[in-house]
């Protein structure tokens, strides 16, 4: 059986199944659309980034988890389970960028991915919070934080490497 650290109420596994899979996909490609916003052909490069992150990067992190999962005695039906959800909500959220790169203007596309980014993370922290019986707005704060900076961190990145290349 899964073992869930309690906090204040019980935290509810199966939003731990989502969440790890949603955050990492979410702030991972907000990051890749800013850093490669300013590229001679950013529509392309996103596109292939996003794509690469939705296959390479998510069976790496998914195999993490399984492994990590196994390290700490999870029963294997819950490691499965985690394994996959992790997967395919990696995947869905990654599309979902995707198709608004595809169908929109670039000018639009990366204004539209930063609030839906955001809107999501936001929904997943405010369900986990809630989940813990905990305020949300402090979670929901902490986490813009974390991804506002990885943002910056990717802007800056994207124009050294538009000057440097």
């Amino acid at each position: 059986m899964s073992k869930i650290i309690e906090t204040k109420g019980k935290c509810r596994p199966n939003q731990t199944k989502f969440s790890f899979g949603g955050t990492s996909a979410i702030i991972t490609i907000l990051g890749l659309i800013i850093g490669l916003d300013g590229t001679a052909n950013p529509k392309v490069a996103i596109i292939g980034g996003i794509l690469v992150i939705a296959l390479a990067d998510n069976i790496s992190d998914s195999l993490g988890i399984h492994i990590f999962q196994e390290s700490e005695c999870v029963d294997k039906k819950d490691v499965w389970l985690s394994t996959f959800t992790n997967f395919f909500t990696r995947l869905f959220v990654s599309l979902s960028f995707v198709a608004l790169i595809v169908l929109l203007p670039m000018s639009v596309a990366v204004p539209c991915s930063i609030i839906w980014g955001m809107g999501l993370l936001a929904a997943i922290s405010y369900m986990i919070a809630r989940g813990r019986g905990l305020n949300p707005y402090p979670a929901i704060l902490e986490h813009f934080s974390i991804a506002i900076a990885v943002i910056i961190a990717s802007e800056f990145a994207g124009k050294w490497l538009v000057k440097r290349f």
